[in-house]
């Protein structure tokens, strides 16, 4: 069975929980959708622990990206993140050289869609939804980015499925979203403790920690 978490953000009390669960399932291997830990309470505690699991799959995501080519276009986050410290130390470096995407078991697994780490797929059709796909075709994309958890057919033979986020959900559920894959996909939420996460986020503080506690708190922006 395959544990597929996208989007921790670094909040180590979700994924503590979500591990647990996934054991208890059966989970024998893990596809890591990319957001890790950056900027986050408990950086090198998440990875320490996504690094101890066994057969693992890693796919970068923006957040990994943002660590060596913060985003030109968003000049309120490039600012934001030269104020802040990743807390990743050494780890940076291999978290950037990761992989964008990854096919297991016939599924193309990436961030945001095969075209961008930072453009994602809505719950309802799009009309930018073969852009998105660029050129993929007759199969399963799997995605993260916007932490909604949903599974829809896309264009040209394409099926979407976005298995929301460990650490910040935004779906108004503020359980930990995620997923299995034996043979079908599973959606699975679990729950933590969200204060004790949010306190943790708003400890941080400046506008990203408040932000980030406001978000664990009620599950949606």
């Amino acid at each position: 069975m395959l544990a597929v978490l996208y989007d921790i953000h670094g909040n180590v009390v979700a994924l503590d929980q979500v591990l647990k669960d996934a054991h208890a399932a059966g989970a024998d291997a893990y596809l890591l959708g990319g957001d890790f830990a950056s900027w986050s309470p408990w950086p090198l505690e998440t990875i320490g622990r996504l690094r101890a699991l066994p057969n693992t799959t890693w796919i970068r995501g923006n957040g990994e990206r943002w660590l060596r080519e913060p985003p030109a276009d968003r000049p309120e986050v490039r600012r934001e993140l030269t104020e802040l410290d990743s807390g990743l130390g050494t780890e940076e470096g291999w978290l950037y050289s990761l992989q964008a995407q990854a096919e297991v078991e016939g599924v193309l697994y990436v961030h945001g869609s095969p075209l961008s780490d930072v453009e994602s797929f809505h719950a309802e059709p799009q009309e930018d939804d073969e852009r998105l796909l660029n050129g993929v075709r007759d199969r399963t994309v799997v995605f993260g980015h916007s932490h909604l958890q949903f599974r829809r057919p896309g264009p040209n033979g394409t099926e979407l499925l976005n298995p929301g986020s460990v650490g910040m959900p935004l779906d108004g559920d503020v359980r930990s979203a995620w997923a299995t894959w034996d043979g079908d996909f599973a959606f699975r939420r679990t729950e933590y403790d969200v204060e004790r996460a949010a306190a943790a986020y708003r400890a941080m503080g400046g506008d990203f920690g408040e932000f980030a506690a406001r978000r664990i708190e009620r599950g949606s922006d």
